[in-house]
Formats: C-alpha cells, sequence, structure tokens
C-alpha cells in the first residue's frame, strides 16, 4: 500500500481559437492559474497569449485570479498558454461536522447563502431533491455529501461528448450521461436541496495515480465540489474520492459560469470550438 505523499505537478495548459476570417479585435479574460491554499502551494504560475499583447491581473469576488486582455488589431488566431508549477498536499482530516440545526445557524446570514440558492446551471425539480433527501436519511453532512454524490454517479455516467457546455443539472440528470463539470452541478443542486451549502471547484486532476516523475501525460481540465461542515470539504463527485494531491484548485464559484477558464468577446464572423489540450509533468 503507498502511503499519499506531497507532489510537485508542472501544467501546461494552452488555448488555440481559431477564426474563419480574422476577428477585427477581441477582449479576453482567462481563469487558469492555480490558487495558493493549505492544500496546495503554487510555486510558479504565467499566462502568455500569441499575438502577443500586454495582459492584466486581478481577483474576482469569488477569490479567482483572472487574466485580462485586450487584442486591438485583426488577427486570424489566438493561442493562450497557462503554464504553472503547484506542490500539492494529501488531505488533512476532515472537521467534525457540525448539526443540521448547527449548520443553519452559521449559515444564515453569512455568505454561505451565496451557495445555498440555485442558478440556472444548478436547478433541479423537487422530486430529485426527495430523492437526495432519501438517499442520506439520517446521516451527518460529511455522509450526506458521499451518499448524495453516489446517487448522481449512478445515474449520470461519465460520457465525454453527450452534453455542452449550456447543459444544466436537470438536463444532464434527465440525460444519464454527461462529463466532470455536470456531475458536479448536479450534485451541488441537490446538496444544496438538502441545506448543505457547496461551492463549483474548477481545476486540475493528474490522471495517474502513481505518475512516474518526470513524464509527460495528456489530461484536462476536471470539475468537482467542495461543501461546507464547519469549514470547506472538498469532494471528487466523477471518481466517488475525496479531493486530495492529485487535484489542483484554479477557482470556485456558484457554477461553471463563475470559473469558466476563458470567456471572452470578438468582432468577427463566427468561428468554430476552441481546441484545448493540458499537460501534466510530475517533477517531485
Amino acid at each position: 500500500m503507498t502511503t499519499a505523499a506531497s507532489r510537485r505537478l508542472r501544467i501546461k495548459h494552452i488555448t488555440k481559437v481559431s477564426y474563419a476570417q480574422p476577428a477585427a479585435s477581441s477582449h479576453n479574460e482567462v481563469r487558469m492559474t492555480p490558487l495558493t491554499l493549505p492544500s496546495q502551494t503554487t510555486l510558479d504560475a504565467r499566462v502568455t497569449v500569441n499575438p502577443s499583447t500586454p495582459t492584466w491581473s486581478y481577483w474576482d469576488y469569488w477569490g479567482t485570479q483572472v487574466t485580462g486582455f485586450d487584442l486591438m488589431d485583426p488577427h486570424g488566431h489566438l493561442t493562450i498558454t497557462a503554464s504553472s508549477l503547484v506542490e500539492t498536499h494529501p488531505a488533512g482530516t476532515l472537521p467534525q461536522a457540525p448539526t443540521w440545526q448547527e449548520l443553519a445557524e452559521r449559515t444564515a446570514g453569512s455568505r454561505l447563502l451565496e451557495y445555498l440558492g440555485p442558478t440556472v446551471r444548478t436547478t433541479v425539480p423537487a422530486e430529485l431533491v426527495e430523492k437526495a433527501r432519501e438517499a442520506a436519511a439520517g446521516l451527518d453532512p460529511h455522509g450526506t455529501a458521499i451518499a448524495v454524490s453516489a446517487l448522481v454517479a449512478d445515474r449520470v455516467s461519465y460520457l465525454p461528448g453527450t452534453t455542452g457546455v449550456n447543459t444544466s443539472a436537470a438536463e444532464a440528470w434527465d440525460q444519464g450521461a454527461g462529463v466532470c463539470q455536470d456531475i458536479a452541478h448536479v450534485t451541488i443542486a441537490l446538496l444544496r436541496g438538502l441545506g448543505l451549502p457547496t461551492r463549483y471547484v474548477s481545476g486540475y486532476l493528474h490522471p495517474e495515480r502513481e505518475a512516474e516523475l518526470h513524464r509527460p501525460v495528456a489530461g484536462q481540465s476536471h470539475a468537482w465540489v467542495e461543501y461546507w461542515a464547519g469549514d470547506w470539504c472538498g469532494y471528487d463527485p466523477t471518481n466517488r474520492t475525496r479531493a486530495d494531491e492529485s487535484h489542483v484548485v484554479v477557482g470556485r464559484g456558484r457554477d461553471y459560469d463563475d470559473v469558466t477558464p476563458h470567456k471572452g468577446i470578438y468582432r468577427g464572423v463566427p468561428g468554430g470550438p476552441p481546441e484545448v489540450t493540458v499537460e501534466f509533468t510530475r517533477v517531485a
């Protein structure tokens, strides 16, 4: 049995956008810089753009670092490269769960309320919340998070290509398939419906548990959830596991819309979807 240990991960996230005809101008914001947290330390991070242009950064309302830039000259393509070096740590001991009464009292009048209300992406029918309530009957907040995550993972199979970025939680549940974003949205919807403050986490997951040092491997962006039970606790419903040293947090919010890795507007004719690649290299 292998004991969990800290990891040092180099991550390269490349987004390539091609336009059918040169865009006259574009305005962009990128959320691809990992946070420094008790569970991880960002040792180096930078975002570069081609065509070259000045960038600026700021922290948004939800605590995510944003890189912004404008391209004011015509351009037929755009390449964004986010490179980072992050040291991650094994998951710590879970805090003692409050009672549901204590949780309700702590939530009332605090910013936790922002993670209790439904959004367009995290709205589900009342009968689905009741199904979650039955699955979690008699459990404390930690047990509820695990039980509801299992309910969702049993129903919504991980199947890339079956949903799009605008798919809602209700649609993913009805379809019975989706990607990590969809599974996170359904889990969030149900946990919030049960009174447990829950937020969406955007980041990365190294695809290999026993990764060789210095060997690059292909991966992708990932999404999971954090619920509040005395403190924020990360859980990955897609993989039915606590967030650990393989997970790298970039941002948190109410749903995907708050932490979209790249969003912007451009002046020009419609183009195709961006080409995205993520490469991981474990260096320690």
